[in-house]
């Protein structure tokens, strides 16, 4: 059992845009709250370069300074964050629930709100797990400037995909995008800052058959479904952004969830378990933006401490 240190109101995991904003309003609220985030504060928010469609900032934000700002905040209240530590387990008790942690740590809670985000779906073709970290990436941010003079291709269509590839054009001599339709998925803006972008070659009907290289990629083996043929691809560099996957697994025996693992909440975040919240892009929804998981937080935290009073 927790420990008196370990005992809380309130447990948040997850330390992207839902789970931090679900923190600060939890700290207003004067609730005993901890965060808990397994990488970077921010979440996936922290990997993109410029988010251009959040409103207060007429010239875009960087997306790692938008996390650091939402920490600092929630701090400011007395939100307890632990940076670096990762949730495993939630188990239901009669009177809250237990978060077990990687590091052992066990926490009590009344309540719970799962922000947990969601992660990158793999492509699943050969050269893609061996090469991993060897030349594939899911995170252009983190990755592109290894790129620099290179030429690199980048797979998806929507505007994930497009974003980063035009991220990408600031290190690499050319970026191939590699989409399986003959149009894109991604916002009219986002296309055309890309359709103005001479560095960036769309390979429209085609698909990848696999990652190609030794210790390193050196290619990637692609096919025109319009005409059958494949041909090697000489890359240095391969993106993938082609869909999401929900990071659910720690509630997902607690909780329901859909085919793709998004937990089924409504707009009051209340999951089909009495005291779990989600909120953010692991809550099944129709739209995933930074915009919408503040909101969720919020809502989350609210709705948290209603139930906490209850």
């Amino acid at each position: 059992m927790a420990d008196s240190k370990n005992r809380f109101d309130l447990v948040i995991i997850g330390g992207g845009p839902a789970g931090l904003t679900a923190g600060l309003y939890a700290a207003r609220a004067r609730l005993q709250c901890v965060l808990l985030e397994k990488m970077i504060m921010g979440g996936q928010i922290a990997t993109t370069d410029i988010v251009d469609n959040y409103p207060g900032f007429p010239e875009g934000v960087n997306g790692a300074q938008i996390g650091t700002l939402f920490e600092a905040q929630a701090k400011r209240f007395g939100l307890e964050v632990r940076q670096f530590q990762e949730g495993l387990k939630v188990e239901r008790r009669e009177d809250g629930f237990l978060v077990s942690c990687a590091n052992r740590d066990e926490l009590f809670c009344k309540s719970l709100i799962v922000a947990t985000g969601s992660g990158w779906t793999p492509l699943g073709i050969p050269g893609e797990d061996s090469l991993k970290g060897a030349g594939v990436s899911y995170c252009a941010t983190c990755d592109g400037a290894f790129f620099r003079d290179q030429e690199i291709a980048v797979i998806g269509g929507g505007n994930s995909a497009i974003e980063e590839a035009i991220f990408l054009t600031k290190f690499a001599r050319k970026v191939y995008v590699i989409h399986r339709r003959d149009q894109l998925r991604a916002e009219k803006v986002v296309q055309e800052k890309a359709f103005a972008n001479p560095k960036i070659e769309f390979l429209w009907s085609h698909i990848p058959l696999a990652i190609v290289g030794e210790k390193e990629v050196s290619g990637v083996q692609v096919k025109d479904l319009k005409t059958d043929q494949e041909r090697l691809l000489a890359v240095s560099g391969v993106f993938i952004y082609v869909g999401m996957k929900a990071e659910s697994d720690i509630v997902k025996e607690l909780v329901k969830v859909d085919a793709q693992g998004y937990i089924e909440a409504g707009e009051d975040t209340a999951t089909s378990c009495p005291g779990i919240f989600a909120a953010g892009d692991v809550r099944q929804k129709p739209l995933r933006q930074v915009a919408t998981a503040i909101a969720d937080g919020a809502t989350a935290a609210i709705m948290a401490e209603k139930y906490i009073e209850g």
